[in-house]
């Protein structure tokens, strides 16, 4: 019966190399690690400057690889709709930015398969309050204020594509 190893790395959309983390981890396995790295770099170019989660299934038999790419973290997708480099230091007195609405619901589909909420209000609440944290506004508000405007029914409409 073959054996499967999985190896699981946070890489750099697109940047990824033969170093570390992968490079270490791939080489006892006796795999290509470049037709691997390559593989990787394909799938993740559309996260260009974003750390995205990646996992390496392999055979250690055939040598046989399947790579499975995450969903990059609700910061780097705020970060990246942004368009700046990271998030403010100190977001009570510092922003580093504004998300309209239609960004934030952007952000929320695209982790919502991996956040807890059931619904998308829900999860653009949770990328609401990443957006706190970060000193990032969202329609020129604080995200708590629109936080309370999506329980008080505002943004429904844009929710009802679901």
């Amino acid at each position: 019966m073959s054996e499967k190893k999985a190896v699981k790395a946070l890489v750099s959309g697109g940047q990824a190399t033969a170093g570390p983390p992968l490079g270490p981890a791939l080489g006892p396995l006796g795999v290509n690690v470049l037709a691997i790295v390559n593989k990787i770099n394909e799938i993740t170019k559309t996260y260009a400057g974003m750390k995205v989660p990646v996992e390496i299934t392999v055979n250690t038999e055939t040598k046989e690889f399947e790579v499975s790419v995450g969903t990059p973290t609700t910061s780097a997708l705020i970060v990246s709709e942004l368009g700046v480099e990271k998030g403010s230091g100190t977001p009570n007195t510092e922003k580093v930015g504004n998300l309209s609405m239609t960004q934030v619901i952007r952000v929320a589909r695209a982790k919502h398969s991996e956040v807890l909420a059931r619904n998308l209000a829900a999860a653009v609440k949770e990328v609401l309050g990443s957006c706190v944290s970060m000193g990032v506004t969202v329609e020129d508000k604080d995200p708590r204020e629109v936080q309370k405007e999506i329980d008080e029914g505002k943004y429904d409409s844009l929710f009802k594509k679901d």
